[in-house]
């Protein structure tokens, strides 16, 4: 109680302090955080709160333990091996293990996890088996059994409006959107219903193209949602003859690794020196000194490989925060993860160009700890608004594309042969391919959250038919779904992302317009305005995020940018 009253005579006395912009920011944002923990909140009304704080926790535990459930007790299982199609024989070998571990003395069993159920979509020619995995991945958590989250997503959203009602916001995504980029809900549904057109538009010509395919070949049944997947792979087959498997021995890691350190060299002048002198928790684990004209800037480690004790995904982690407080100026220390396949024997661990991307994504986070100047720890490096964080490490995927950065590191392995512009271009023909369909069921998803969230009664509400409403008022045609139905949506009903997943978007927007602005120069390594975009980045959290976007570009964020670099418009 002491630290709030000291912080409200603080922030009540803030003009009078001579506060730098920094200080000021620190204080209007640990404010912030304090109100929205309820500290304006006494009597009934506070033990109401810390009621609905309990139920939310369980609430979300619930939710994940029942998708959970639902999402590993599934089986879809065969033991022809025609309907196992154009399947990799990786992937075969990976069925044909989860068949014994389920108690099968032969066949190949699919699973709801993306890595068993995605391949087998866009492989196997079982239409009906097709069907059956698509429906079982639909219906997780909407079965009227025990593990049926319907009557947690009711529960979850009503408790979420009254808390914000109790905090002083009229809606829960009002309250999210206090600490973000975004600021209201009017500014994400303004972009969205931007893009959504042009987008959808898309969708429904691929949709109808795969239909006529489907017909051709003597199948006259309605086109399903579990057929998308399986005639994208043919177009990309037939249309661009391109294969992942082509361009694997272009992206050996290590070499992915150095483009991305060579990228940082180019914008930013840094340096990486390899260390063996250092505490690892892993054998596998790089670890590499950052310099800039022989100064030290901080410490990278790289941790490429898959194993037991790691959890899955790829993520950067900040071990040690950049701050300069009392001029005692501390260096970061950041990590990279990753959960790629270990080099065997003399085979090199090779990446697909999606893993390489992945390489410069989190490096991008990486730089963005890296490069932090600011004098709080708290607010340098990532620790910015949701909707800024991914700005700095989806923007490397631009360059990581280029002939030019290419022709630094992707090479073969074995020849030193630099990638070939023609597979360059198939590739980014073959990759480009289904935008519609991929923007689409994200943004699907994003209108169904912000929909749950912008709500202001919560009485009687039916979980099916609302979420039927809120796709049928976007025009969603039946054949794609929202990337995350309501019953399943682990994001926002047991993550962080609740009215929030429009992130990803909002990031796209700005690393398409920032990228476009390098390209303009004529030098997409531009010395001027890479300078610019260090400086920014530099920042952190010091100031709002819009204010250091127009300190950087000297406007407001352009959505054309994005639109062309989708194929919504031209250029």
């Amino acid at each position: 109680m002491l630290s709030l009253r000291c912080e409200t005579l603080v922030y009540n006395e803030k003009e009078n302090l001579k506060l730098s912009t920094e200080e000021l920011h620190l204080l209007n944002e640990t404010y912030k955080k304090y109100i929205q923990a309820g500290v304006n909140v006494q009597g009934k009304a506070k033990e109401r709160l810390k009621e609905i704080n309990k139920r939310l926790s369980a609430l979300s535990i619930q939710f994940n333990d029942n998708l959970l459930n639902e999402t590993n007790s599934f089986e879809a299982y065969t033991n022809k091996k025609e309907d196992l199609g154009t399947l990799p024989e990786s992937l075969v070998a990976l069925a044909a293990d989860e068949s014994k571990k389920r108690g099968h003395k032969e066949g190949w069993s699919f699973t709801l996890q993306r890595p068993s159920i995605n391949p087998f979509l866009e492989n196997s020619p079982n239409r009906e088996m097709r069907e059956k995995l698509f429906q079982g991945y639909a219906l997780r958590g909407n079965n009227n059994n025990d593990k049926d989250n319907k009557a947690i997503v009711k529960e979850t959203v009503s408790l979420r409006l009254e808390k914000a009602k109790l905090l002083g916001y009229k809606t829960w995504a009002d309250k999210v959107l206090v600490n973000r980029m975004a600021e209201k809900p009017e500014n994400i549904y303004q972009l969205m219903d931007k893009l959504w057109p042009n987008a959808l538009k898309m969708a429904q010509h691929d949709r109808d193209t795969f239909a006529k395919m489907m017909k051709s070949e003597g199948i006259n049944d309605a086109f399903r949602g579990s057929d998308w997947r399986y005639y994208v792979a043919k177009v990309r087959a037939k249309k661009y003859n391109f294969n992942d498997e082509e361009t694997r021995p272009y992206f050996e890691f290590n070499n992915v690794r150095n483009g991305a350190f060579n990228l940082a060299k180019e914008l930013f002048n840094l340096d990486f020196k390899q260390l063996s002198n250092i505490p690892t928790w892993h054998k596998d684990q790089q670890v590499f000194e950052v310099l800039e004209n022989g100064k030290h800037i901080g410490i990278i480690y790289m941790d490429f490989f898959a194993r037991e004790s790691k959890r899955g995904g790829a993520w950067m982690n900040e071990m040690r925060m950049q701050s300069n407080v009392n001029g005692h100026f501390v260096t970061p220390i950041v990590t990279n993860n990753f959960n790629f396949p270990a080099p065997s024997g003399n085979n090199p661990s090779l990446l697909s160009f999606r893993e390489a991307q992945t390489v410069f994504h989190e490096f991008g986070h990486g730089l963005h700890g890296l490069l932090s100047n600011v004098k709080y720890a708290s607010l340098s490096g990532t620790n910015v608004p949701r909707d800024f964080v991914e700005f700095p490490s989806q923007v490397m995927e631009n360059w990581m594309s280029e002939p030019r950065v290419l022709a630094t590191y992707a090479k073969h392995y074995k020849t030193g042969e630099v990638i070939p512009e023609t597979l360059i271009k198939k590739m980014n023909a073959a990759n480009s391919f289904d935008e519609g369909f991929r923007t689409v069921e994200y943004m699907a998803a994003t209108y169904l959250d912000l929909n749950w969230h912008t709500l202001k009664e919560s009485n009687n509400i039916d979980v099916n038919a609302f979420e039927k409403k809120a796709m049928d008022n976007i025009g969603l045609i039946k054949e794609i779904l929202p990337r995350y139905r309501s019953t399943y949506y682990s994001h926002i009903f047991s993550g962080g992302y609740s009215a929030g997943y429009y992130s990803y978007l909002w990031s796209e927007v700005l690393d398409a317009d920032t990228f476009n602005e390098f390209k303009k120069t004529g030098d997409i390594f531009d010395k001027t305005l890479a300078k610019k975009y260090r400086k920014m980045l530099a920042s952190g959290g010091s100031k709002p995020a819009m204010e250091l976007y127009r300190e950087f570009l000297g406007r407001d964020p352009k959505v054309m940018p994005l639109l062309i670099k989708k194929g919504f418009v031209g250029k």
